[in-house]
């Protein structure tokens, strides 16, 4: 239960960080993903980062009801779904935004 209430509110919160970035708003980005960024592609690099912000918000969140679901029903696989979902979210999430900083900063560092 309190996994429940300590995951929802850190999802919430990389949901709310991946709509600021949509907005073309990428200061929540280290100073060295923007540094190369022109003013033009600022707006599409923040939609490409923002939208796996919000596909690793809601992974966490899915993770943290199916944990509670699992507390709930005793029921082992509910823990099982979870995890698979969080690292299959997390690893699409961290090709898109890794991929969206190496085109539009022309690399990584």
């Amino acid at each position: 239960m309190v996994t429940f209430f300590i995951l929802t509110p850190l999802g919430v919160l990389f949901l709310i960080l991946g709509a600021i970035n949509m907005t073309g708003n990428i200061s929540s980005l280290h100073w060295y993903h923007r540094q190369r960024v022109a003013e033009e592609e600022k707006k599409p690099l923040g939609q490409r980062v923002g939208i796996g912000m919000l596909l690793i918000g809601l992974c966490i969140i899915a993770f943290a009801v199916l944990l509670l679901l699992t507390e709930k029903t005793g029921k082992d696989v509910f823990v099982l779904a979870g995890t698979a979902a969080l690292l299959t979210g997390m690893a699409i999430s961290l090709v898109l935004i890794l991929s969206a900083i190496h085109k539009y900063n022309k690399g990584i560092f």
